[in-house]
């Protein structure tokens, strides 16, 4: 099978940064992300500025979610992700510590896979204000049919008054 013949897929990811120029990092992972054979930026949050969760000791983040349609399975677009966060300086030192860029496979079509590696949809997605508050931002204006469910976690959700507001969507 082509990657023609193959189905385009709509997935979501969340992008955050607390390193340096932290909207630098999210641009430029948006930028590889659409330089990568298989997968076109088609959705994009704004940006918001969150304090960290987990390992409290660092700077604030930057947080966004971006809408993308792939034709590269589940596995791979993980392995993608993870390559371009580490062209773009990502150690992972420290859990839940300071990093250049953050990239987080969210929602992979209406797929569910659980492997040693990868859990889709994102285990932890529905706890976090950081990834619903852009994620049912982007879902909304790409009218897609989940926003209300991830609409409806949102409104149950503590924690969303630590999501400011950084930069609108362009």
């Amino acid at each position: 099978m082509t990657a023609e013949d193959r189905e385009r897929i709509i997935a979501y990811v969340a992008l955050g940064s607390n390193i340096d120029n932290r909207e630098y990092y999210l641009q430029s992972a948006i930028a590889a992300l659409n330089e990568e054979t298989g997968i076109t930026v088609t959705g994009l949050s704004s940006i918001y500025e969150t304090e960290p969760v987990g390992y409290v000791d660092q700077s604030a983040f930057l947080n966004m979610v971006i809408q993308i349609h792939t034709d590269l399975s589940p596995e791979v677009l993980l392995v993608t992700l993870l390559a371009i966060e580490t062209r773009l300086g990502r150690t992972r030192d420290l859990r839940w510590g300071p990093r250049t860029i953050d990239l987080d496979l969210l929602i992979y079509g209406d797929h569910r896979l659980t492997t040693p590696d990868l859990i889709i949809p994102h285990p932890r997605m529905l706890e976090r204000a950081f990834v619903l508050v852009p994620l049912s931002e982007v879902l909304f204006s790409r009218q897609d049919i989940a926003f209300e469910s991830i609409s409806a976690h949102l409104e149950k959700l503590e924690g969303k008054e630590g999501v400011i507001l950084w930069k609108k969507a362009q």
